[in-house]
């Protein structure tokens, strides 16, 4: 699938942009200590609300209590990333289980796991998402966990519909006849032909989470108030948007280019993984 991908790569050029993107918005995050030029939560008074470009040092200007915008920016791509990347994670891994069990054993074990799946849906991810988190309070490992164990749907019913398909594969039943048991079947034979579903609907996945994420922190039910968030600094932007309208543009266009970015590179990821696309 690698070669795939690259091959796919140098023929898409919006994809090799957005790779780009992300590649950028990676570093950025890893190395936020060293980019931003401030403290994030350092307050001064006397700079706040001043436009881009109007101090030195402030590219991106200041909000309402004399942060600067740029480094705010730069510490919550942390932020972002770490809740897309684990939500996902989990999430991925409970779902391909479930998806895994359900498709291999049928029967009672199908009707649970699918009957749950089917309760979970009846309820928008993120009012549920938003319930758990007013009762158990701001968090980032409870917005991570809380995130993570409302996504694991979709995996579960991917991957059961494409298990199904494989359970009657010559090599399963190959497998069944040498002696193999039914975990030995799933984790050597199965789980390998699931990974490139897994991986497309995992990126697409992750900018979901973002928006996720920014979304309860801009209702202020995301992390704790200290630590900087795109979606905490697109609340406190709304209040300026005439005034200081720097604060909620640029916190939403890193929200808007980092999940574009990454849409694009799913939607390259799925043409990959669906050879009939692939060819068109």
């Amino acid at each position: 699938m690698l070669t795939a991908t690259l091959r796919a790569l140098r023929r898409n050029h919006a994809a090799k942009v957005a790779v780009a993107v992300i590649a950028l918005v990676v570093l950025v995050g890893l190395f936020a200590p060293l980019i931003a030029p401030h403290d994030p939560n350092i307050q001064n008074l006397d700079l706040k609300l001043r436009p881009p470009f109007s101090e030195p040092g402030y590219l991106l200007g200041t909000d309402k209590l004399g942060r600067d915008v740029l480094s705010r920016i730069v510490y919550g791509t942390r932020v972002s990333l770490l809740v897309g990347l684990a939500a996902t994670l989990l999430s991925g891994v409970v779902g391909a289980v479930v998806g895994v069990i359900s498709g291999y054993y049928r029967g009672w074990r199908e009707q649970v796991f699918m009957r749950l799946a089917d309760v979970q849906l009846a309820f928008p991810s993120i009012l549920l998402a938003l319930a758990i988190i007013a009762v158990l309070g701001p968090s980032l490992l409870f917005l991570i966990l809380v995130l993570g164990l409302t996504g694991w749907v979709s995996y579960a019913r991917v991957i059961r519909a494409e298990v199904l398909s494989l359970r009657e594969r010559e090599f399963v039943t190959a497998a069944r006849a040498i002696g193999d048991t039914g975990p030995q079947i799933m984790v050597r034979h199965l789980v390998p032909n699931i990974i490139a579903p897994l991986a497309t609907i995992g990126t697409l996945q992750v900018a979901s989470m973002i928006v996720a994420e920014a979304s309860l922190s801009y209702l202020g039910l995301g992390v704790p108030p200290n630590v900087p968030t795109w979606g905490s600094m697109l609340a406190d932007g709304q209040l300026y948007l005439r005034s200081a309208w720097w604060i909620a543009v640029f916190s939403g266009a890193a929200i808007m280019t980092t999940t574009l970015a990454i849409n694009v590179t799913g939607d390259l990821l799925r043409d990959v993984a669906d050879p009939k696309a692939y060819n068109r």
